[in-house]
């Protein structure tokens, strides 16, 4: 948990700023390199990506990496209830002015920081983007001390999830063989491609009988992409079907600590290491940690 100490009032987030001032994306300390962004999202919900962001970040952990997760799903987290977690704050309570975000973090499995979303808000799912803008600006304050920042996105390809996920310098798209779930992965490149500019996602196949049924989704997917989107999709690697996955889902444990040596796990410290060995890249907006472009297509006035 953050140690720092707040004197000032805490307010609601949509009321910070006085109506018409010019939001400016915060000033990054320059001394220390920018932290490396990655969202990791699914078009499909149930594709197993919450549990891929959690055993990546503990790897990232294990490795020596400072690492903070956000569970990006305002209305349905559940990171923390994998993690067997059971967190007294999240991010409602920033929402509505109760808490600051360095005061909602908690410690998951391996040292990694957890940022816990709320569970069962219907009103969390609709955030104005003054709310939105106000939680990557806190965000952006706690990443000074973060080597990686990992975003669990929601699944699905609406606003209130993707200004989340395009504010990573890398976005990781979650799919598995279900057909309805490779369409639906096409649905959100399409998005990204469209509507937020993303020239490049990288993609994940979990739950592949083999390294071969992985690639081969992959190239239906490329295929697709580069015929009717202008974007780049790379293979960034799989999760093999392993039945102990099941095992520890239930029993709230992570694979890659309870199991280390088991084919999933195994999975997982290739993602890890290729994650980690990922470029931070400039956010194009001032000094911040995060990229805010899509922030800025509209005229911004905080209520």
């Amino acid at each position: 948990m953050s140690t720092l100490q707040h004197t000032e009032k805490v307010i609601p987030l949509n009321s910070r700023r006085p109506r018409g001032e010019a939001f400016v994306p915060p000033k990054r300390n320059p001394v220390r390199p920018a932290t490396r962004a990655v969202s990791i999202t699914s078009g499909k919900g149930g594709v197993g990506k919450t549990n891929i962001v959690a055993n990546i970040g503990y790897e990232l952990s294990r490795s020596g990496q400072s690492v903070l997760i956000l569970d990006a799903d305002m209305g349905l987290g559940n990171l923390d209830i994998l993690l067997g977690l059971a967190p007294r704050f999240n991010l409602s309570h920033v929402i509505m002015g109760e808490k600051r975000i360095d005061e909602v973090v908690v410690e998951g499995p391996g040292n990694m920081k957890i940022l816990p979303a709320a569970s069962g808000i219907q009103e969390l799912t609709q955030l104005s983007r003054d709310q939105k803008i106000g939680i990557l600006y806190e965000l952006d304050q706690l990443l000074d001390s973060v080597d990686i920042l990992l975003i669990d996105s929601a699944a699905g390809i609406s606003a209130n999830v993707l200004d989340f996920s395009v504010s990573a310098h890398e976005t990781m798209v979650v799919v598995t063989p279900e057909p309805t779930s490779i369409t639906d992965a096409y649905a959100l490149m399409k998005v990204l491609a469209l509507k937020y500019d993303e020239k490049r996602c990288r993609l994940i196949v979990n739950q592949a009988a083999n390294d071969q049924e992985g690639r081969e989704i992959f190239r239906q997917l490329n295929i697709v992409a580069q015929k009717f989107l202008d974007i780049e999709v790379d293979y960034f690697g799989c999760i093999l079907k392993d039945e102990i996955m099941t095992a520890c889902v239930k029993q709230q444990r992570i694979v890659s600590q309870a199991f280390p040596e088991s084919m999933a796990a195994r999975g997982f410290r290739n993602l890890a290491r290729k994650t980690g060995a990922l470029p931070t890249l400039p956010a194009t907006s001032g000094d911040s940690h995060l990229v805010w472009h899509h922030i800025f297509q509209e005229d911004i006035s905080w209520k």
